[in-house]
């Protein structure tokens, strides 16, 4: 969860889709099939100031501005063990496989591929 900047409180819409935009909350309507797009209004007048290089601003479920520290460079994952892994072993080899039996009959041998006489 992320830290509250300013607490104003706004009741939400769910037709409405809500962002912060030069430190104001902005709300424009969700697009719907068959209807054409609707126009961004200024919610509210906060004047926070913003650092878009460090974090990422939004409105809570409280109606709230909050933002939350970005992450740079993405997620880390967790590795599979802890212990540091070991070199490989040369793996030992197989034993050669035997060609396929002929079939009987058929084609002639002998010759190249693609080749008429």
């Amino acid at each position: 969860m992320g830290e509250k900047i300013a607490k104003l409180g706004i009741k939400r819409d769910n037709d409405m889709m809500y962002y912060i935009k030069s430190g104001d909350v902005w709300a424009t309507p969700r697009k719907k099939p068959g209807q054409p797009k609707g126009k961004a209004a200024k919610v509210a007048a906060a004047g926070v100031e913003m650092d878009y290089s460090k974090f990422l601003y939004y409105l809570d479920g409280d109606g709230d501005i909050a933002r939350k520290e970005r992450q740079v460079g993405g997620s880390k994952r967790k590795s599979s063990s802890k212990a540091p892994k070991a070199a490989k072993k040369p793996a030992a080899k197989k034993a050669a496989k035997k060609a396929p039996a002929k079939k009987a009959g058929g084609k002639k041998a002998g010759g190249k591929k693609g080749k008429r006489k």
